[in-house]
């Protein structure tokens, strides 16, 4: 299956060499682009794409606007946003907004490639390590400095195996890599997955990860996290 993307990028020599790389792959086409969020709204909305790439700093409707607009109904094409530093402030923001992972601009090749990839198959794009820097910095310690929220409430809905389950997601880990540390079948893993965000009404994986920071159940800075 052919994986269709949208670039939206204000800077058309970036549109023109992602749209090199992109094309350059069997699975991978380019179906639209945009020069701005209101463009890739409409883009979006016209081609139906798999994948659109959105850069966040743009001029008029900016990329984390346009990312809650096409994520509103939870049905549309996910978002992989591209940004230039991995600790920017608008990052959170669009992942908040729904996007389902971050590439940086300069990432080769092969990592673009994968990360468009890995987002079509409705998984997240944050390494773990960038995602303990994005929780320490906005929300690891809340943003009254209270500390986290209690977990007991919030995730006595989960059974034991689906707790193991969140933490993993929340260390950065795909199904595949929860499978073999669980000794669980992939299909397995899944089922647990869809449980884990039904269950706390989670919109995907990006929000599991956040939830898991904000209640304790995975803490900044544990060893081996």
């Amino acid at each position: 299956m052919t994986i269709r993307v949208v670039l939206a990028d204000d800077q058309a020599l970036v549109r023109t060499g992602f749209r090199m790389i992109l094309d350059g792959a069997d699975d991978i086409e380019v179906a639209g682009e945009a020069s701005d969020g209101a463009a890739a709204v409409r883009v979006a909305a016209e081609v139906s794409p798999d994948v659109v790439l959105m850069d966040i700093r743009m001029p008029g409707t900016d990329g984390i606007t346009a990312t809650r607009r096409i994520r509103a109904a939870g049905t549309g094409p996910k978002v992989l946003i591209l940004t230039t530093f991995d600790l920017d402030e608008y990052v959170y923001a669009g992942l908040r907004a729904g996007a389902s992972g971050f590439v940086l601009k300069d990432a080769l090749a092969a990592d673009l490639l994968s990360a468009v990839r890995v987002v079509a198959s409705g998984e997240a794009v944050v390494a773990p390590s960038v995602t303990r820097r994005l929780i320490e910095r906005f929300i690891g310690l809340g943003e009254d400095g209270d500390g986290p929220v209690t977990s007991a409430e919030v995730l006595g809905v989960l059974t034991p195996r689906e707790r193991e389950t969140l933490a993993l997601i929340a260390r950065g880990l795909s199904n595949a890599e929860i499978a073999g540390r669980l000794f669980l079948g992939e299909g397995t893993v899944k089922t647990h997955v869809s449980r884990v965000l039904a269950k706390l009404g989670l919109r995907d994986r990006i929000q599991a990860v956040i939830l898991a920071y904000e209640t304790g159940l995975v803490r900044v800075g544990r060893p081996g996290e």
